[in-house]
């Protein structure tokens, strides 16, 4: 992506309807990473990536609200596509979460590729460096989820394997 002096004008539509997808898939994630963070409570153990769940919850939906101030700071429309929430409501085993959580991030990466590869063709400079640092945040988020849902299977693998008896909300879980 090249750096040019970028002049305040209005965003093509094609950077406009990008990010109103990207803003569209952050909120998204938001809202998926808030169903998955309410779902543990304290009676079914909370895991330690809940608060990764919460955390992400927030950051999302900030991210969006960034790419939406963007978006209105040069002249653009707000105009969200509809998403469809995850058929989850009950996430079920940890695994379940975890997996979920990283088709999100897969889906939110691609979009953000996107966007990047658009707003390199036209010369969106200032874009191209938030664009950048979220992605970044994404390869870590992956990263993050993957080593965690290798260990939860790990665990169960271990758990069946050595007959340990999981306690009885766990086993409400499994149901």
């Amino acid at each position: 992506c090249e750096m040019e002096p970028h002049v305040q004008r209005p965003l093509p539509e094609d950077c406009q309807t990008t990010l109103n997808q990207v803003a569209s898939y952050e909120l998204h994630a938001s809202d998926a990473y808030l169903s998955m963070a309410c779902y543990y409570n304290e009676e079914m153990g909370i895991p330690p990536f809940a608060r990764f769940f919460r955390e992400q919850a927030d950051m999302k939906r900030e991210h969006a609200k960034q790419f939406l101030r963007y978006l209105r700071k040069y002249e653009g429309i707000v105009c969200l596509p509809v998403i469809k929430r995850p058929d989850i409501d009950n996430w079920g085993s940890s695994i379940q979460a975890l997996e979920a959580a990283v088709q999100l991030e897969n889906m939110l990466s691609k979009a953000l590729q996107n966007l990047k590869i658009l707003v390199c063709e036209k010369s969106e400079t200032h874009l191209s460096g938030f664009v950048e640092e979220v992605l970044d945040k994404q390869v870590k988020n992956i990263e993050y989820l993957e080593y965690h849902l290798v260990y939860q299977k790990e665990l169960e693998e271990l758990v069946q394997q050595e007959g340990l008896f999981m306690k009885p909300s766990e086993q409400s879980d499994e149901k």
